[in-house]
């Protein structure tokens, strides 16, 4: 199948699919109201096989090094999968399938596949990284950029709430120095550690109330921007290739999902 858009439909919520962007959520529509900041940028992003920041693009396997593009100088940043064209492996009315293969400048084949189900009050994204051949450190993410404001009459800005059980403390580089500290009060562009799982209350008063949820235990949380908030469930921290790598192996892939639920208010 091509990487045309897809669009999924659940009652009255409707979401696009752009496999040629990406594999991006390029919209998250509810009752006609649209969640996500739109721009081919935008949306929500995987971030595979790495997220966020990687020191100076390098991270260690074994006794070799590997360099990334410093696409975010004098970092690398979110992955090389966000680039690329993904391909559709199947999609229905409210269920998509799509694929990518890991490609130049990742140093390791292997395939990405995202699943994409829609309900009339959730969205459930699910990502596994697999190889072919030798085992490799990866990451897996998802960085949404959710509408501060939804318009209308008197329209509110979002409300973020959560309670993490620490804050990684952020150098001056952006990334984490490696302390765990009590969690600080925004604005934000910080990790977040949850062992009992992500759990972030997104709330736009009088209008609606949207929870991200994740078996993972990080979360990044951006909100530094005027026209969006991110909230970016992964399976390890900013740099983690290097702190915290997730091994994946031919017997066992790297697999993660994310939910978005949600209500009218």
């Amino acid at each position: 199948m091509s990487n045309e858009p897809i669009t999924l439909t659940a009652g009255d919520a409707e979401v696009t699919v752009l496999p040629g962007n990406g594999g991006r959520i390029g919209g998250l529509r509810v009752g006609g109201v649209e969640l996500l900041r739109q721009g081919e940028r935008f949306g929500c992003f995987p971030m595979v096989p790495w997220c966020g920041r990687i020191r100076d693009g390098r991270f260690r396997d074994g006794g070799s090094v590997q360099q990334m593009p410093l696409n975010s100088p004098p970092h690398a940043i979110h992955g090389t999968a966000r680039d690329g064209a993904w391909r559709i492996a199947r999609a229905t009315a409210d269920e998509a399938v799509i694929t990518y293969d890991l490609v130049d400048p990742w140093p390791y084949p292997g395939r990405v596949t995202q699943a994409v189900a829609l309900t009339p009050d959730a969205l459930t994204l699910t990502m596994s990284v697999e190889t072919y051949d030798s085992s490799f450190p990866a990451q897996i993410g998802w960085h949404p950029w959710f509408r501060r404001n939804l318009g209308g009459a008197g329209a509110e800005d979002v409300r973020v709430a959560f309670e993490a059980a620490w804050q990684e403390e952020r150098g001056d580089d952006h990334l984490p120095t490696g302390r765990r500290i009590d969690p600080k009060p925004g604005p934000w562009d910080d990790c977040f550690g949850m062992p009992g799982g992500v759990d972030v209350t997104l709330t736009w008063p009088g209008q609606l109330e949207l929870k991200v949820g994740s078996r993972e235990e990080w979360v990044v949380v951006y909100d530094e921007q005027a026209e969006a908030v991110c909230v970016e469930p992964q399976t390890g921290p900013p740099n983690g290739l290097n702190t915290l790598p997730r091994l994946v192996t031919l017997l066992e892939p790297l697999e993660a999902s994310t939910t978005w639920s949600w209500r009218r208010l």
